[in-house]
């Protein structure tokens, strides 16, 4: 099975895409493409995913990572970081052709932005935290620093936990209402009292638009309930599992484009 990119017409013709587990070689619970140094995988195997992810969206780039931490940190790529020394932060942004920027996911959010008309593009992960915390504004921010515009920048927002999959305590929604009451929209009540559905992938939207991002495409797919298709945290927690594979959102400029 080949690697399969999921793409959105907002960032055609720029290479990117979303990617699930097929066509890796690890095994096991981390059955596919997992792309995470953090899982206890098979390093090899795990370096091999990267490879074949970079092939699948833009062959003889330089594939950029950081070190995910759940924050609102964005940070400028002007070269690829050591493995050892990537920075702490949960977003990335280029203007240099050849950068693949990537994000890893397991859940939560990943959202790929671009601004063709300034040559910029970015990528970041959205988890409850980061989103909550204003990741989207910081890479907006961070890509406005080399050119960009808000009112120009598209953006997709990738696979990831769906409302039906994503059950909630009582002061998880109040720790949102207090900050905006308007937010008591991205939750229905669940099915045990006490608790609620959070529509994140809905809530990230409602973020783009206050950062001034008004083109965005939600793709809509639950990575929790796809297991043939995606990775899921919260799935292998539930099960007990011993661990869990990331897959991962690319985005890039050709050289020479």
């Amino acid at each position: 099975m080949s690697v399969t990119p999921i793409t959105s017409p907002l960032l055609a013709p720029l290479p990117h895409g979303f990617l699930g587990r097929a066509g890796g070689v690890s095994t096991g619970i981390h059955a596919g493409l997992n792309v995470g140094f953090g899982s206890d995988d098979d390093r090899a195997a795990i370096v091999e995913n990267r490879r074949r992810a970079v092939a699948a969206v833009l062959p003889g780039a330089a594939l950029v990572t950081v070190h995910q931490v759940h924050s609102a940190e964005a940070v400028a790529v002007t070269a690829p970081f050591p493995d050892e020394a990537r920075p702490h932060a949960d977003a990335l942004v280029t203007d240099r052709p050849g950068l693949l920027l990537g994000i890893l996911t397991a859940d939560c959010v990943p959202i790929l932005f671009a601004d063709r008309d300034a040559g910029v593009v970015g990528a970041a992960h959205a988890g409850w935290k980061g989103a909550f915390g204003g990741v989207v504004a910081a890479t907006v921010a961070a890509m406005a620093g080399l050119g960009a515009r808000a009112e120009r920048i598209t953006a997709a927002v990738g696979p990831c936990i769906g409302r039906a999959s994503y059950e909630v305590d009582d002061g998880f929604l109040r720790r949102f209402c207090m900050d905006d009451a308007e937010n008591e929209r991205f939750f229905l009540d669940g099915q045990r009292e006490g608790h609620h559905q959070f529509d994140i992938e809905a809530y990230v939207a409602h973020r783009l638009a206050e950062a001034g991002v008004t083109r965005a495409e939600l793709v809509g797919l639950d990575t929790y309930a796809d297991e043939a298709r995606f990775f899921s945290y919260r799935r292998a927690t539930h099960r007990g599992e011993p661990g869990y594979g990331r897959q991962i959102s690319l985005i890039g400029m050709a050289t020479g484009a």
